[in-house]
């Protein structure tokens, strides 16, 4: 039964709340019936009061749904949470993480445009501008991530958008995010980063001067491996463009993703700390190792950019990266012997994964761009999840034992 109920009252005012309250209160417009959670609207159209009302709604001269495959209440509450969290103006929501990347270009850059982007982005980034963005007249050059002294000679006057990730996939590298965004501002440039690795639990770019942030949605804001996803977001005078291009072209996010999504950034920041915390002692553990060479993990000492995580990150992520004695058959001996741990490329899961990035998230990438990003064929990649440390201890020490 409908009723006279305030809609959202409760939620309306959260200026100066903390993240954690962000998390499960930012997006939320009750409806009439005052339903507590939120709403999962299945639909693929919208009913207009009359002819007038759909023409102005389809000019967006008065604020309503259209179609789902860029307006959707369900979508919009994902968007204005994470925009929240991010501490952007407007998020946008996407398909996937590719698709945020994709719709991000195709909206902001033109032919003609130059676009620089950190070597140490994850593969399919790479293919995506090398096989298809380039292709329509896009000029893309490739810079190591980490001292911003060697980005300032890679502009060239066109130079119209950075990309960069920071924590990187699978090394864990890093940029000082505020300096580079005050180069890029200096050349009129925009600055994006893709801070999967982190999410706004960890790290803000936008914070540190960034202009654009992208997430793949499927990674730790989902958190248990169930949908894919992805985000664009920034000023609304950049999202405007994105809006336009999802509207055209329609890598949309579901509606029941996106509800999957809200109910993850609840529990974000609470799971971004178990995780931090159990890689650490991993990471820790396997640089005593023998037959491991070398850790890659913003979260130890040895690392030649911890204090710069330390002053950008309130934590050291999830992800670490190791390099074991006997190459690719070494590695993947290493990777067969575990038994708790799952044998797959995704991330972000509750569940810790194990993979080879060598062969798989990085194996399209010529031996030559693998060499170059610095993916060597012993590398090894755990995405550590919520399971007891001391098994996923037990787990790894299997590997060691056939090395």
């Amino acid at each position: 039964m409908t009723t006279d109920w305030d809609a959202g009252r409760l939620d309306s005012d959260l200026s100066g709340v903390g993240m954690d309250t962000l998390a499960v209160r930012a997006g939320q417009h009750r409806s009439p019936e005052g339903e507590h959670g939120e709403p999962l609207f299945f639909t693929s159209s919208y009913v207009f009061r009359s002819a007038a009302d759909a023409a102005a709604r389809f000019a967006g001269e008065v604020p309503g749904n259209v179609y789902s495959r860029y307006t959707n209440p369900t979508v919009r509450a994902f968007e204005e949470r994470i925009a929240a969290m991010e501490g952007a103006e407007q998020a946008v929501a996407t398909a996937s993480g590719m698709a945020a990347i994709l719709a991000m270009v195709m909206s902001l850059c033109s032919a003609g445009d130059h676009v620089l982007v950190s070597r140490s982005v994850f593969g399919a980034t790479v293919s995506l501008f090398e096989k298809y963005l380039k292709r329509f007249g896009l000029e893309v050059d490739y810079v190591p991530l980490t001292e911003v002294s060697v980005w300032e000679p890679a502009f060239k006057a066109n130079t119209k958008l950075v990309f960069v990730e920071s924590p990187s996939n699978p090394l864990a590298e890093l940029v000082d995010i505020a300096a580079l965004a005050d180069l890029c501002h200096a050349k009129g440039a925009m600055l994006a980063v893709d801070n999967c690795f982190c999410t706004p639990a960890l790290q803000q770019p936008l914070a540190l001067g960034a202009d654009i942030v992208i997430h793949s949605a499927t990674k730790y804001i989902d958190g248990q491996g169930r949908c894919l996803g992805g985000v664009v977001a920034g000023r609304s005078e950049q999202m405007k463009e994105v809006v336009g291009f999802l509207r055209t072209a329609g890598p949309t996010l579901s509606p029941f993703n996106a509800w999957v999504f809200l109910k993850g950034l609840e529990t974000l920041r609470l799971r971004m700390q178990a995780h931090c915390a159990s890689a650490q002692i991993l990471a820790d553990w396997l640089e005593q190792q023998s037959g491991v060479e070398k850790v890659y993990y913003a979260g130890l000492t040895s690392h030649p950019q911890h204090e710069l995580a330390k002053r950008q990150q309130k934590g050291f992520g999830a992800v670490l990266s190791f390099e074991v004695a006997g190459g690719k058959e070494a590695a993947w001996r290493f990777i067969d012997a575990t038994r708790l741990i799952s044998i797959t490329a995704n991330l972000g899961d509750s569940k810790t994964t194990i993979t080879h990035p060598g062969s798989t998230t990085h194996g399209r990438l010529s031996p030559e761009d693998r060499a170059t990003a610095g993916i060597q064929d012993s590398l090894v990649r755990v995405a550590v999840g919520l399971e007891d440390v001391e098994d996923l201890k037990a787990d790894l020490a299997r590997g060691l034992a056939v090395l």
